[in-house]
């Protein structure tokens, strides 16, 4: 008989304890993420590319009332930030937690007691923001965490800049997976997020989430309960790409459930860049919004 969330089956089976190892096992020379940098982050001195060794850091927990309704529902989602990670988006709004690296370090059982802290606070899930670079130490914990009781679903909030290896390692754990998909250029991946061929390796990583969970499930109260929402933030003179962005998603499922996103503020390094210096304007949501027509549209 499945259990929900699914990571109870895999508890009871053993195999939850198995990803375990398979996932610190990747740190010995590191290959958590897309960027491979083979440092062996098991070594208490030694970081990666994303600035964290054996352990996480964590800025900041407490249920969150910001995210989509799906996400938040009445009693908020369980949201842990975590601190730095592998991209360097030049116009990023968490800048002091994802460059700065705010925050501080968590062993797996301090992490395994946020996550049951926040269940005990009537949180609907887990929601892990910025999960990409460790991804072995949230298994390492949530294995604690449900020893000790923890029965909410994870929510896997990423920049969708993730490794396939470790995502099928996520197979039925995560139920959730809310997933940024940022533009399909691959110049603008590398000028503004610092990182090589983003679009190739984001459209990967969604297809591989949506193999694992399919599209946005919710109960009769209108909460997620497993699936793929896929948030999209429109930015300024199109840097976005809306259309390829779109059309990609719709090769995947035309009824995906989808937020095209109008916040947009030159946070942090975007002063730097004039293409990016400027909020965007009603007429350049409304295009993005009609690119998205037929999706399953999720509001803020």
């Amino acid at each position: 008989m499945n259990k929900y969330p699914s990571y109870l089956n895999l508890y009871e089976s053993g195999e939850l304890e198995k990803r375990v190892e398979k996932a610190l096992n990747m740190l010995e020379k590191c290959k958590v993420c897309p960027h491979t940098c083979g440092v062996n982050r098991l070594e208490d001195d030694k970081k990666g590319y994303c600035k964290v060794g054996r352990y996480a850091v964590v800025a900041d927990y407490f249920p969150h009332f910001g995210e989509e309704f799906p996400i938040r529902g009445y009693r908020g989602s369980g949201t842990i930030f975590f601190s730095y990670c592998n991209m360097r988006c030049v116009y990023c709004q968490n800048y002091d937690v994802s460059h700065l690296g705010a925050g501080r370090i968590m062993k797996p059982e301090d992490l395994a007691e946020v996550m049951l802290e926040l269940q005990d606070y009537g949180c609907h899930n887990i929601n892990l923001v910025s999960p990409s670079h460790v991804v072995p130490q949230i298994l390492e914990a949530l294995l604690i965490a449900v020893e000790r009781g923890l029965r909410i679903p994870i929510v896997y909030n990423t920049s969708s800049f993730d490794s396939l290896e470790t995502l099928k390692l996520l197979d039925g754990i995560v139920d959730i997976y809310l997933a940024d998909l940022k533009y399909l250029n691959k110049e603008y991946g590398r000028k503004y997020s610092k990182v090589k061929d983003y679009p190739s390796v984001a459209k990967e990583a969604i297809r591989e989430m949506y193999r694992q969970v399919g599209n946005l499930e919710v109960d009769e109260r209108g909460i997620a309960v497993r699936g793929l929402l896929v948030r999209h933030l429109v930015l300024p003179n199109d840097i976005s790409t809306t259309k390829e962005v779109m059309e990609f998603l719709r090769s995947i499922d035309p009824k995906l459930a989808v937020n095209v996103m109008k916040q947009y503020h030159p946070y942090y390094k975007a002063w730097d860049y004039p293409e990016l210096s400027r909020r965007i304007t009603e007429e350049e949501y409304k295009k993005a919004l009609e690119e998205a027509q037929g999706f399953t549209l999720i509001v803020d």
